[in-house]
């Protein structure tokens, strides 16, 4: 599968009075890197489409286009329609995000430069919401399970919804067969799998818990959302909070959210290996 990343958005640019706007497209695969202005009046989805195909004539057609900035996704969706090219929303395009920073010196050097504050890769992010109380579990908890361990139970269980991509692999990270995997078990009971669709839905990226008074446990998910997936006041659960983030720090970041319907170790509905982008 061939995949691009791309970008379309506003720089710290002007031009006729206008803010500029740039589509960067960049291929892990095929190693090029391409780079397109234009003023905002003219930042339309047929001008996208129009950068598409001039770049198609020297590259191979991508499967699909992974888009990070919300603010350039349905344009981008509108732009790929008529090239029969998917769109997927995802924070991970470490590589695109790598150049978008590294191109802050090009705009400065540049006639054009506005001088506004800049950050290429951020995305505003709403206040966070609880979780819908109709799809709660029974009972959560922090855990941890050693990093061979935990390779053996994703192969070893037939879990119907997963998300284990090769990249956030424990081998891939290289790390230590004996390094603890942090994660958070939910304990689902009848809503076990009415949960398990809903986080899929969701897209997660990643957990964090957040020291209070109250101290909260908050998923990251698609492009921007963040959910409350609990707030808590108990003195041990805030330690094992505090231990799941120091355990975090040593994984690399590598983490996991577990869903399953009782502590009985014999079904599960769903398991996703989380890392901060």
């Amino acid at each position: 599968m061939i995949t691009w990343q791309a970008d379309f958005y506003r720089r710290p640019l002007r031009d006729e009075g206008q803010p500029v706007w740039e589509l960067v497209l960049c291929c892990p695969e095929e190693e090029f890197i391409a780079h397109a202005f234009c003023l905002q009046s003219d930042a339309t989805a047929s001008w996208l489409t129009a950068q598409l195909q001039a770049v198609l004539h020297h590259h191979r057609r991508p499967d699909q286009l992974e888009v990070f900035r919300p603010q350039c996704l349905s344009l981008l969706q509108a732009a790929t329609q008529p090239l029969s090219i998917s769109v997927v929303a995802t924070r991970r395009t470490p590589l695109l995000k790598a150049h978008l920073q590294d191109r802050i010196g090009i705009y400065k050097s540049m006639a054009a430069y506005s001088g506004e504050p800049y950050q290429p890769s951020s995305v505003e992010s709403p206040p966070p919401v609880p979780v819908p109380e109709n799809l709660w579990g029974d009972r959560w908890r922090f855990g941890a399970i050693a990093a061979g361990d935990l390779i053996d139970f994703i192969d070893d269980n037939p879990i119907p919804i997963r998300s284990t991509p090769s990249f956030l692999h424990p081998l891939t990270l290289k790390l230590a067969s004996n390094i603890p995997i942090p994660g958070v078990i939910i304990d689902g009971g009848r809503q076990s799998m009415r949960l398990t669709h809903w986080f899929q839905e969701q897209n997660p990226v990643s957990l964090s818990h957040i020291p209070g008074p109250p101290d909260g446990l908050i998923l990251e998910a698609g492009l921007c959302d963040r959910w409350i997936l609990a707030t808590f006041e108990d003195s041990d659960v805030a330690e094992a909070g505090h231990t799941f983030q120091q355990r975090c720090q040593k994984s690399k970041g590598l983490h996991f959210l577990l869903v399953q319907p009782d502590d009985s170790g014999t079904t599960y509905s769903g398991i996703w290996l989380l890392q901060p982008t």
